[in-house]
Formats: structure tokens, C-alpha cells, sequence
């Protein structure tokens, strides 16, 4: 038989050897008989309790604010009005808002930040394991090129949270933006893939046509410098418009907007 990819059998390993380099998708699985092979179905059901595992493992907050910590990030752990995991996931609108005791401590503390640009919010989602991997490698990415000229809050940690519960939060804290970083759902090739959804004039009531996302943040994916590239010229064009969402369209890697400032102004002069 000839070893030319092009006259294999559909099949074959070999002629799908370059593809299957370039991607973690399931793709030309072979068969054994009128069956998928062994080695097929159980590399499935293993992808499938890792997605399924990512979905209820609880964020661990300890780990997450020493890390944190050490890059000298102030914190504060919040949680939305879910009480556990499997009301979140019944109940998705008790994910959008924050418990009582939870709203009183933001009230109370949002006095000593001042005034707020970008107020970044770590989430667990539905997938802690993502905001654990790489959170924090976005936020030191983000940080580092955004320089001191813009004003951060303090980063809050929010368990059993929607993206929504950004909306509430950033109202109370009267911030410019906020910047959610939360676990997405997990996948067969990805259980930890954290999203970015960046909210122009957060307040509750916004609809997710009024945010923009960057999605895939991961190892296999997005890498976190880059996101934060692209987060900070959302950002940048976010307070020329007004605007965050369908209004505004990512065209950060545009040839003739990558010679732009990294950073943007978002204060006064």
C-alpha cells in the first residue's frame, strides 16, 4: 500500500496525522468493524469526566488571594445568591446577583478605593479550574501593560457567579467598566477556559448584547499577554464610544490600529 496521504483510506490515521497536529478536536476517528475503536470511546468518556469534574469543582478562594497577594493585589471573596452549586446551576438568576451579607460588605468597603476605571471581578463560573490556571496570569498581563495611569479596583472573587454579577457590582462601586473574568463551559478538548467580558457603565439590567467578550483564555488557546492586548484596546475604544458591545467591534489586530498606545487614558488630562 502506498504510504501517500492522499491514497489512504479515509480513515487512516496517516492521512489525518497533520490535521490532528494542528487542533484537539475530534476528528476522522477511525472504527473497528461497524464500532468506534476502544482507544476512541474511552479517551472520550476521560475528556467527558474531566468536563463534567470542571463544572463542580469548588474555586479555591485560599490559594487564589495568596496568590494574588503576592503580586500585590488587594482582595475581597464575594458570593451571589445561590447558596450552593446545585441551585447555581438550577437557578441560573440567583448567579446574576449578589447575596445580601455580600452586598453589605462591598457598600461597606467601596469607600477606601476612590474612583474606579476597570474593576476586575475573578469568577468561578463553570469552571473554577480555569480562574485558578490562569486568572491571575491575566491580571499581572494586564497590570504590567496598562501601567499606573489606570485605575484599578481591588480584585473580588465571586463564588457560584454569572457573568451578569458584574453588572451589580460595578454599579455599587460606581466603576467606569467591569472586567469578568470567568470560567467558561467546559468543553471536550477544554475544561479550562476562561472568558473575559468587559461591561461599559455597568448597572443591572445590562443584557450581554452590551458586552464584549474574549473567550479561549488557556494554555491550548489564548495566551494571557495577549488577551490583555486586546482587553485594553477594547477598553481604550469602550470610552470613545460610550459604549461596550455590539457597538463595538474587536479590531485590535487591524494593521493600522497596532501602532496605537498599549495603554489608554482613561482619567482626565
Amino acid at each position: 500500500m502506498s504510504d501517500d496521504p492522499a491514497e489512504l483510506p479515509a480513515h487512516s490515521d496517516a492521512a489525518w496525522a497533520d490535521l490532528r497536529a494542528l487542533t484537539r478536536a475530534r476528528i476522522a476517528l477511525g472504527r473497528s468493524g461497524a464500532a468506534q475503536r476502544s482507544r476512541d470511546v474511552l479517551a472520550f468518556g476521560v475528556d467527558h469526566a474531566l468536563a463534567r469534574d470542571a463544572v463542580h469543582l469548588p474555586l479555591d478562594e485560599a490559594a487564589l488571594q495568596t496568590e494574588l497577594a503576592g503580586q500585590g493585589w488587594e482582595t475581597l471573596c464575594l458570593h451571589s445568591a445561590a447558596p450552593d452549586r446545585a441551585r447555581y446551576l438550577m437557578r441560573p438568576d440567583l448567579g446574576r446577583r449578589l447575596a445580601p451579607e455580600s452586598a453589605a460588605a462591598l457598600d461597606a468597603a467601596c469607600g477606601r478605593w476612590g474612583e474606579i476605571e476597570l474593576q476586575p471581578v475573578l469568577a468561578d463560573g463553570l469552571s473554577a479550574l480555569a480562574v485558578q490556571r490562569h486568572a491571575p496570569a491575566v491580571l499581572a498581563a494586564l497590570r504590567e501593560r496598562a501601567g499606573p495611569s489606570l485605575r484599578l479596583g481591588p480584585v473580588l472573587i465571586a463564588r457560584q457567579a454569572r457573568v451578569a454579577l458584574g453588572d451589580e457590582i460595578g454599579e455599587r462601586l460606581r466603576a467606569q467598566a467591569v472586567l469578568m473574568l470567568i470560567g467558561e463551559r467546559p468543553g471536550l478538548s477544554s475544561p479550562d477556559s476562561l472568558g473575559l467580558y468587559l461591561t461599559w457603565a455597568p448597572r443591572r439590567g445590562r443584557s450581554d448584547a452590551e458586552r464584549n467578550c474574549i473567550s479561549n483564555v488557556r494554555a491550548e488557546g489564548l495566551a494571557p499577554a495577549e488577551a490583555a492586548r486586546k482587553l485594553l484596546w477594547l477598553l481604550r475604544e469602550a470610552r470613545r464610544l460610550g459604549q461596550t458591545g455590539v457597538a463595538l467591534k474587536d479590531q485590535s489586530d487591524a494593521p493600522a490600529l497596532e501602532a496605537a498606545p498599549a495603554a489608554p487614558r482613561l482619567g482626565g488630562a
